[in-house]
């Protein structure tokens, strides 16, 4: 398959804000690949060749790939960084200067997508010596061939910034319109005559909202596919809004299993619908973890999950996920990152400890102070999540107690659909305790407001941040926040944002990055809410300072516009306020009074940072 046709499919991507004609240029595009292309297709889309849970990343710096562009152009790398300056982007560059390239092949070939993925692949997996001419070479090699355009996107490839817009809700629905055809037929029959896929905007002839109706009954009985659609629902004819939401729904908890949409496509390429009950957990693979909602009183609480509920102390620490398979045990974050090295005392105790020959259990790593034996935030530990070096000497003065409240698969069977109180139970029954070592999460079953305050009390004063609320017959929904388990702590309100934009400080901090754009998440898109110039130290050691913040924001501007600079949105944070505030003034027409940065969030990814309905009930509340 030619590289042309996937930068083609960027092109249109790219050029749109709308997500419905992002989903509609994708699905095409994934209706034209041959089966044993689909997973490098849908790994590119996403500007990557691995996996999420692969701990291989693509780790191509600026400077690497001005050097590359250097050798594949003749330019040198003074004109490419006056460039670069100019566009803010690489890729850009690499497009520019492609153009005009001073050495030109005389045998161009036409690239295809599995050479531009094995180099990729290549450049990745490289080390030792040598390695920085050897990769320079790989990526000029495919910038040699390449098209000005093709380039482009080669490059922003490399670097991790491809800047398509395409997130993972609108890779789903892309595979689900273009594998599971008959749902193009539940919306809206255009005045054009078209039956389009779509609420609002017909592509065939532009019209928004064509007919101003939802399709009913009579326009899905057109659609002879849907009649042969096996479902565990009654299709609902009257409702096909409802329909289409549970074809996206099936696919989402897919992928929440497996975290790789070129399974889950090739899946129902081959089989339709039924064939995503063939999907299954599978160890080695981390799944989505189970999220929770927040709630601002124990009755609350209540309400969410009912009565009785399971209360678990809810410790400030990270999210661990324990796998366990022939022998041999990894471990991962909420990120699906695998830090199995960097926590190898860990691994360890739980091959000690644990009974089971194979099994996936859920808990929450918590440091501790060796000296004093009194736990520590999850800010004091955070720092062992990325290290690469003397991670034993780390170890000994950083270290972690995991505490288990959950087992969602054990000894060859699934319990992900099993009730909290049987997979509760059984990580009582297989967990042999050692105090600071491996601990079962303390809980109890409650039914009144009097036992889950006293529950809590007892939590603040070991020094955790507060108790979950669990629904006792709940299943466990990987990548959920469904209501099966809340939070309640007792501290400002606070929300987890990220960091699209900053501006550097005046005087003594003029060579510090001292103000945030905080931006929360619309369906793909990021909307600003809100500007922290609060809670960051002067100095490291008194705790998170302006000095680490613009040191983990410089290598990810993009733009800069005077004291202003673009970021990528890598750099999560807890956010602190006051109260909201409508806003017309911020994309997200609402405004954080009083924000404070409190702290890093490492440990969580994009997609879980609070989203605009999450905002629109704070405000209510």
């Amino acid at each position: 398959m030619d590289y042309s046709q996937l930068v083609k499919a960027y092109n249109k991507v790219e050029s749109t804000s709308k997500r419905i004609e992002k989903t509609w240029e994708i699905q095409k595009l994934l209706k034209a690949t041959p089966d044993e292309l689909l997973d490098e297709i849908i790994l590119l889309l996403q500007g990557t060749v691995f996996p999420v849970w692969d701990s291989r990343k693509l780790g191509v710096a600026s400077q690497l790939m001005q050097k590359a562009i250097a050798t594949a152009t003749g330019m040198n790398e003074k004109e490419i960084i006056e460039t670069w300056k100019n566009t803010g982007d690489l890729g850009l560059v690499a497009e520019e200067l492609v153009k005009k390239k001073k050495q030109v092949t005389l045998f161009q070939r036409k690239l295809s997508v599995e050479k531009v993925y094995s180099n990729i692949q290549k450049v990745a997996s490289m080390g030792g010596a040598g390695t920085v001419n050897r990769k320079v070479q790989l990526i000029a090699e495919l910038l040699t061939s390449a098209s000005p355009n093709e380039a482009k996107y080669i490059a922003r490839t490399l670097l991790g910034v491809l800047r398509i817009g395409v997130g993972e809700g609108a890779l789903r629905d892309s595979i689900v319109w273009a594998f599971l055809p008959k749902v193009l037929g539940v919306f809206f029959l255009c005045e054009c005559g078209k039956i389009v896929p779509q609420w609002n905007f017909c592509l065939e002839c532009g019209k928004e909202n064509p007919s101003g109706t939802e399709a009913k009954g009579e326009i899905i009985e057109k659609v002879e596919e849907l009649k042969n659609v096996k479902t565990d629902i009654v299709i609902p004819k009257s409702n096909p809004r409802e329909f289409y939401n549970y074809l996206i729904e099936r696919t989402q908890d897919a992928y929440n299993l497996t975290n790789d949409f070129g399974r889950v496509a090739k899946v129902l390429k081959k089989s339709g619908l039924i064939g995503l009950d063939t999907i299954e957990l599978e160890l080695g693979n981390p799944i989505k973890v189970m999220l929770a909602l927040k709630v601002d009183s124990v009755e609350e609480g209540f309400e969410r999950v009912g009565v009785p509920a399971l209360v678990d102390h809810k410790y400030d620490g990270f999210r661990m996920q324990v796998h366990k398979s022939n022998g041999k045990v990894r471990l991962f974050t909420r990120r699906l990152e695998e830090v199995t090295k960097q926590f190898a005392e860990v691994a360890q105790v739980v091959l000690e400890t644990v009974k089971g020959d194979s099994f996936v259990i859920d808990g929450e790593a918590i440091g501790f102070d060796p000296k004093t034996s009194k736990y520590k935030p999850f800010q004091d530990i955070s720092q062992r999540i990325k290290r690469k070096y003397d991670i034993e000497e780390i170890a000994k003065k950083l270290p972690v107690e995991l505490n288990i409240f959950d087992c969602v698969y054990y000894n060859g069977k699934n319990l992900i659909k099993e009730p909290l109180e049987k997979r509760r139970a059984l990580v009582e029954k297989i967990i042999n305790p050692i105090k600071w070592k491996i601990q079962i999460a303390t809980a109890k079953k409650v039914s009144t407001a009097k036992e889950a305050t006293e529950f809590f009390d007892g939590a603040m004063k070991l020094g955790h941040e507060g108790i979950m609320f669990k629904n006792l017959s709940a299943p466990y929904k990987p990548g959920g926040r469904v209501g099966y388990m809340c939070k309640f702590k007792p501290s400002m309100a606070e929300i987890d944002l990220v960091i699209t934009g900053a501006e550097w400080g005046e005087g003594k901090r003029s060579a510090w990055l001292t103000s945030y754009d905080l931006a929360l998440l619309d369906g793909d898109t990021l909307l600003k809410v809100g500007k922290a110039s609060t809670g960051l130290k002067e100095k490291s050691e008194e705790g998170l300072s302006f000095s680490d913040m613009t040191n983990l924001l410089k290598p990810l501007i993009t733009k800069t516009d005077g004291k202003h600079v673009t970021v990528e949105p890598k750099i999560i944070v807890e956010v602190g306020y006051q109260e909201i505030q409508k806003s017309p003034t911020y994309s997200s027409g609402f405004a954080l009074r009083f924000p404070t940065v409190i702290r890093l969030r490492e440990d969580k990814a994009l997609d879980e940072i609070a989203s605009r309905s999450d905002i629109i009930l704070l405000f209510k509340k």
